[in-house]
């Protein structure tokens, strides 16, 4: 596997020597109990893109090109945004370990092509900046290795995360570049595999999550063999397979959308492939899991876009995704059903498409067995995916206040989801605060219990106290006043959280959650501001708004970062969403 670069920066050193004396492995790169969190780092050139010259997308063709607008300095870059919908540019990842104060111990640069001596062959790896729902975090079900998605391109490639995938070409898509999207994983010790798809064709992969299927776990889908965070690559293990959960999106052309797209899109299952990706020729997508809002009675959509996911977690052997963007589908918190299909063929958790994952589940180690004479009229069929019970049920067309993203789970009856917030830029000059972000109420971290006697969870509170909803920030060096291509000031203002994680804390009374900030600005794209990871502890059997809990700043991304994921380290005793 490929070995990591490791960078230290101002008292990471000293830190490393304490972590050292306090009984860490040679070698490793991460400490148990600590926290990682995924960066997103823009330093390209200002000359990559030459406003009024630069035609976007990337070799496109007649009516679907543009003009570039700004060049390609950090921020002025992302009003090109504006007149190319699809426009991002691909650049470097950062796996930033601090403890879970806040305090800085290292930071591992993921293998790209801007690495001394790189080779075009060799394993690399990059996100779209500004793609906010990329790079999430998440630990593999046995706790011993970081998952999360990216692109097999070169740094300073321009609408990747728009572009087809090598094996699922769609003529009608304004990008026609081709790049695969890539599961990385990497172990305690920095070890890094990846893994390359064909699914997010047109769009991007998200989320993933590691499970070593078969061989010996416990209850909670942990391994029950004697490595607890020694640094192994998790390659070396007797019985099982290597098997990968993804989310994303898929589709950026016209209706009807090609086969492949329709496959690659959702809830994908792949298997870690322990090939350099040079030597790795996957083949069309494979779903795992796919609803359609026909379950609830609803007519029919946009064939593919009711799964346009985003969060992804793992617990007591189910999978729960979230979706929170797009105009079709459900914004809402889904599971998948293994438990099989009813006599009609619907899942046999949901037969009305609403309902609570079986008690004696097991997480899937098979695609779905879909009929493809039916993928343009219904999609990946037959179904297995639910809506939670308790959760919104409204289309996203007409819904205005589901925005989940994140999910973690507490313990069986107590889950936390943020929510991102709306988006909406509405700003009052006067007070100085974007007042569509500051008057949400459900935008945050949304507290759910569940009722045992209506078999439902239900949302106890939310938590917003010290985000300062709407309230525009300073980061050094960022522009002030307003853009002239917006109108609107540069200053990001917190909309609510992404991408969380979280522990139960050792009086078993209180839970701690962290959790990636959402923004809204006069950026052309939001996605590309500055933004915040913070954290809250919460009482974990209230079910009424405690008074006094409230969030803190654990860190602020500087000029040209944006905080992705967050999760707790390899071989950390205490693991997120499980």
């Amino acid at each position: 596997m490929l070995s990591r670069r490791i960078l230290l920066s101002g008292a990471s050193a000293a830190v490393l020597s304490a972590l050292a004396v306090g009984g860490a492995a040679a070698g490793q790169a991460f400490q148990p109990g600590n926290l990682v969190v995924s960066r997103a780092f823009y330093d390209l050139n200002s000359n990559l893109i030459q406003p009024g010259a630069t035609l976007l997308p990337p070799n496109c063709i007649g009516a679907n090109c543009v003009t570039a607008t700004a060049n390609s300095a950090y921020p002025f870059v992302f009003n090109n945004v504006l007149t190319d919908a699809s426009f991002g540019i691909t650049t470097k990842i950062f796996l930033d370990q601090i403890t879970p104060q806040g305090a800085p111990v290292n930071s591992i640069e993921v293998p790209n092509s801007s690495d001394r001596h790189a080779e075009a062959n060799q394993d690399q790896m990059v996100t779209s900046f500004s793609s906010k729902s990329e790079i999430a975090l998440n630990l593999s079900t046995d706790g011993r290795h970081l998952t999360f998605m990216g692109y097999r391109a070169p740094i300073g490639t321009i609408d990747a995360s728009n572009s087809n995938t090598p094996g699922v070409v769609d003529p009608t898509n304004p990008v026609p570049n081709s790049y695969y999207r890539v599961v990385a994983k990497v172990d305690q010790s920095g070890n890094f595999g990846f893994t390359e798809t064909n699914a997010y064709s047109g769009n991007n992969g998200r989320a993933a999550i590691l499970y070593r299927a078969g061989g010996n776990q416990d209850a909670d889908g942990r391994r029950g063999d004697d490595h607890h965070g020694e640094g192994h690559d998790g390659d070396d293990h007797n019985g099982g397979a290597d098997l990968v959960y993804t989310v994303g999106n898929a589709g950026n052309g016209g209706n009807p959308q090609p086969n492949g797209v329709i496959l690659g899109a959702g809830a994908q299952i792949l298997t870690a492939s322990p090939q350099p990706l040079a030597e790795q020729n996957p083949g069309l997508p494979t779903p795992v899991g796919s609803f359609s809002i026909t379950e609830l009675g609803l007519k029919a959509d946009k064939v593919g876009k009711d799964t346009n996911f985003r969060g992804l977690a793992v617990s007591n052997n189910v999978i729960y995704m979230t979706k929170g963007s797009g105009s079709n589908g459900v914004n809402t918190v889904y599971f998948v059903d293994t438990s099989g299909l009813n006599a009609s063929g619907l899942p046999a958790a949901c037969p009305n498409g609403v309902g609570v994952p079986n008690p004696h589940a097991t997480l899937p180690t098979a695609p779905i067995m879909y009929n493809a004479a039916n993928l343009q009229t219904l999609g990946v069929a037959p179904y297995n995916m639910c809506i939670l019970k308790g959760f919104n049920t409204t289309l996203a067309k007409t819904s205005t206040t589901a925005f989940p993203f994140g999910v973690w789970f507490a313990n069986a009856k107590t889950v936390y989801v943020s929510d991102e917030g709306n988006g909406t830029t509405t700003y009052d000059a006067t007070t100085k605060v974007y007042t569509a972000a500051a008057a949400q109420t459900t935008a945050g971290l949304q507290k759910w219990v569940f009722n045992d006697a209506t078999g439902s969870w239900q949302l106890a509170y939310t938590l917003t106290a010290g985000l300062n909803l709407g309230a525009p920030y300073t980061v050094k060096g960022y522009p002030t006043g307003l853009n002239s291509a917006t109108g609107l000031p540069w200053a990001p203002a917190t909309d609510g959280l992404r991408n969380i994680t979280g522990r139960v804390n050792e009086d078993g009374r209180s839970v701690t959650i962290w959790a990636v900030t959402s923004t809204v600005s006069g950026n052309g794209d939001q996605g590309a501001d500055p933004n915040k990871l913070v954290a809250i502890t919460d009482e974990l059997a209230a079910t009424t708004l405690p008074g006094k809990e409230s969030f803190t700043t654990v860190r602020t991304a500087g000029y040209g970062e944006a905080l992705r994921g967050v999760s707790f380290t390899p071989g950390s005793t205490v693991t997120a969403n499980r």
